[in-house]
């Protein structure tokens, strides 16, 4: 068996080759198996890559999760690329975000055929309703773990705080997560002292400016999309709008996966490249520019209070997301009662893999839901 790298040391002992082979490996299974959009995705890294094979840090990993919520792009799929640049460097960056975004978009492709053919989607709700109460126990572990690590005094907590109530208010994520270190370096300060028929290339410039200036995570791309494609270019009805955001609601992997589904409808196979290209290909990118600087702003004193301010905040983004997701999820005494058997695994059996979970989530949810 391979030897893991402690304490997130790239090398590791083991080869180059190794390495990427185990970042392709991790990240397709996360691919396959990461039902429940962008907070329970980061959940599962959480867990698999800092709690299991000690890639990175604890703080690193929420130190990328701040950064990565200040630029634009699909957030879980730009933590998988900082995640697989940890392991195996900038070709870990690549590999770890093709393997995590590729069975997303076969499957949603796939889906998209079959819709163009028949003008429905498949029956999950069951499936879906089986699904929602295990991711809602995994992403509340997570928050559980991300806070113990992150809200470190009560300056942090008042600034988690305050975030919460500005989400609950509609403010902008952005402003939100800026405001949160900015707050953080005076508190930080203050202590030292005493955070239609359309073309190929027209579909992947669509989507490529989409990937380019979309923050937050996938759930915001429907009324970015909606204004876009439908409004004001016609290009598509906005029910196949909504039918394609569910899609990638319910299918694993990246949320923003609706896009190939959205471009398939546009322009056929070669439409579901061009818009997934164009969507995540910014992401490729930010990442890579941003990577190596986060760990020297962690080296800065002001930095490092920034960075714990957006922490923070990221925290009490979850917190409002993990509401959401439970008041969605458990709506009658069986989902309930699944949630509380999921919780049963996920905080006192940490040794079952969550994709496990998942899967009993779905048979239940096919069989009994």
């Amino acid at each position: 068996m391979e030897a893991k790298s402690p304490k997130g040391d790239l090398n590791g002992g083991a080869s180059s080759g190794a390495r990427l082979k185990e970042v392709a490996q991790v990240f397709l299974r996360l691919g396959i198996t990461g039902f429940g959009g962008p907070a329970a995705h980061i959940a599962m890294m959480e867990k698999e890559l800092v709690r299991k094979r000690q890639w990175l840090t604890a703080e690193h990993f929420m130190d990328l999760m701040g950064a990565t919520n200040l630029i634009p792009g699909p957030n879980s799929t730009e933590m998988a690329m900082h995640c697989g640049h940890q392991r195996a460097g900038a070709a870990g960056l690549w590999v770890a975000g093709i393997c995590f975004i590729f069975p997303a978009a076969l499957i949603t492709g796939i889906i998209a055929y079959f819709y163009s053919l028949y003008g429905q989607l498949p029956a999950v709700a069951p499936i879906f309703r089986g699904i929602q109460p295990v991711i809602f126990v995994i992403v509340l572990e997570a928050l559980w773990v991300f806070g113990r690590k992150s809200i470190q005094h009560i300056g942090l907590g008042l600034i988690a705080a305050l975030v919460v109530a500005g989400t609950l208010l509609g403010l902008n994520e952005l402003i939100l997560l800026v405001g949160a270190g900015l707050l953080a370096v005076g508190w930080g300060i203050g202590r030292r002292n005493k955070m239609a028929t359309v073309g190929t290339w027209q579909i992947f410039l669509l989507f490529f400016k989409t990937g380019s200036i979309l923050f937050g995570s996938g759930y915001v791309l429907f009324a970015y999309l909606d204004d876009s494609l439908v409004k004001e270019l016609g290009w598509l009805p906005r029910q196949q709008l909504v039918d394609a955001i569910a899609v990638g609601q319910f299918t694993p992997g990246p949320v923003l996966a609706s896009c190939t589904f959205i471009g398939f409808q546009l322009h056929g196979f070669w439409g579901a490249v061009a818009a997934t290209l164009g969507v995540f290909l910014p992401a490729f990118l930010f990442v890579q520019l941003l990577n190596p600087l986060v760990k020297l702003m962690r080296k800065s004193a002001n930095t490092g209070f920034f960075m714990d301010g957006i922490n923070s905040a990221c925290v009490a983004l979850l917190a409002v997301v993990t509401f959401h997701i439970g008041r969605s999820a458990l709506v009658d005494y069986k989902t309930l009662l699944l949630g509380l058997v999921a919780g049963l695994f996920v905080f006192f059996f940490k040794k079952v893999n969550s994709a496990w979970l998942i899967l009993a989530g779905t048979l239940v949810g096919w069989l009994l839901l």
